[in-house]
């Protein structure tokens, strides 16, 4: 049975990550945010206190209670999301590497990831493209393999890529056998400096402006048989049985890494509304107009009561849903559930922040239009909240509802 109180160790990690958000993280939000540039200098710093780094995300994933890293991605979250982003983004890499690799894979390739205090390292998971966004079943990116040198060629382009290009680990899902859609998909590992890879456009965003976000093109990028995460030999009886029986029975590889992740971005949608929510409350009670704080007012006063309520709701929803991950997984897509009222959540906690704030929270010189402006993203990427509407309707029903 699920127990959401935080043991002790889990509490300190909460103060530790709280106490870097804000020390270094809120200090540096707003410069990097009007910059648009990737924050090596407060990566480096997460890095050197072991914040940023593969064995603190190894440990966050061996908790059996699967709270510690939504815990801490919630406070990171609550310092910025930009630069939450940054510090963030090669976990998703590291879940597509551990979701679909061997354990030899896994072992070799998320510690490059991340690199260490003197030489950070990055990754980027690919897949998104141009043409397809929420509809991971066509993906153009094509995988085939060369069997006189045992390589793979990968030709394609890769759209909306966290650390797309800037990357020293980019894995990449591509299509082996495109006729089967999501079932003929595979994913691989690209090495640092692989020829073939380059950077496209890089993206200028509404939000989370600190995160470094860019096309990847891939032409004619070869890599070794033994970047195929999970092998050959399993790839090739895993298209067999799609072959033969319409289906594989396992899941895409984009999605099972998207449906262990889920809780996880909820709690960054999580981390901004908090922030935004404990902001315009101390605004409210400080800031007085018609000779009384403006907190006083039903008007202000319901706000602040809903805000709180709704993210009180939202962390629920995230904890039962990171629980659910590590015993006995989703039945009712509570991993969709989690992200969808959590993002939508912050959209709407953000935007009230502005109306308690007024003219002064439509302006720069406060964070809270920055935090609204990070906030939508959370309903469009890693699943949009239609995609998680469908996803929690068709566990609610057992029915394909289109």
């Amino acid at each position: 049975m699920a127990d959401f109180a935080l043991n002790d160790d889990q509490l300190q990690i909460q103060s530790w990550v709280h106490g870097f958000a804000e020390d270094v993280i809120r200090p540096a939000a707003h410069e990097w945010d009007e910059r648009e540039e990737f924050p090596y200098p407060v990566v480096q710093e997460a890095a050197k206190i072991g914040l940023y780094g593969w064995e603190f995300l190894m440990n966050s994933f061996g908790d059996q209670t699967g709270l510690t890293l939504p815990v801490a991605i919630e406070e990171i979250f609550w310092g910025d999301a930009g630069i939450g982003m940054a510090i963030m983004g090669s976990a998703l890499a590291a879940a597509g590497l551990s979701g679909n690799g061997t354990p030899e894979q896994v072992m070799e390739w998320v510690p490059q990831c991340y690199g260490d205090a003197n030489k950070i390292q990055l990754g980027a998971f690919c897949v998104s493209e141009p043409d397809a966004g929420s509809d991971v079943s066509s993906l153009r990116t094509r995988a085939v393999y060369d069997q006189a040198t045992d390589e793979w060629v990968i030709n394609g382009t890769k759209a909306w890529i966290t650390n797309g290009g800037i990357a020293d680990i980019h894995v990449v899902v591509a299509a082996v056998e495109p006729d089967l859609k999501g079932r003929g998909q595979a994913s691989f590992v690209i090495p640092p400096a692989t020829k073939g890879l380059s950077q496209g456009q890089k993206y200028k965003k509404h939000g989370i402006r600190a995160s470094h976000t860019a096309e990847v093109v891939l032409d004619d990028v070869r890599v070794p048989g033994r970047c195929l995460l999970g092998g050959k030999e399993k790839l090739d009886a895993k298209l067999a049985r799609a072959r033969e029986r319409g289906h594989s029975g396992e899941k895409q590889p984009a999605m099972a890494t998207f449906e262990a992740t889920r809780p996880s971005v909820g709690a960054q949608a999580l981390g901004i509304a908090r922030a935004a929510y404990e902001y315009s409350l101390q605004y409210a009670k400080e800031r007085h107009a018609f000779g009384r704080p403006i907190i006083m007012n039903q008007a202000i006063a319901f706000k602040l009561a809903n805000m709180a309520v709704e993210i009180d709701a939202s962390r629920l929803l995230i904890w039962r849903a990171a629980w659910l991950a590590r015993n006995g997984g989703f039945k009712n897509g509570e991993g969709s559930m989690s992200k969808y009222k959590a993002s939508e959540t912050a959209v709407r906690v953000t935007e009230d922040a502005i109306q308690i704030l007024g003219g002064y929270g439509y302006t720069r010189e406060y964070p809270v239009e920055r935090w609204h402006r990070d906030a939508k993203i959370h309903t469009i990427f890693e699943g949009t909240s239609e995609i998680q509407q469908l996803v929690i309707a068709r566990a609610i029903s057992g029915l394909r509802i289109e």
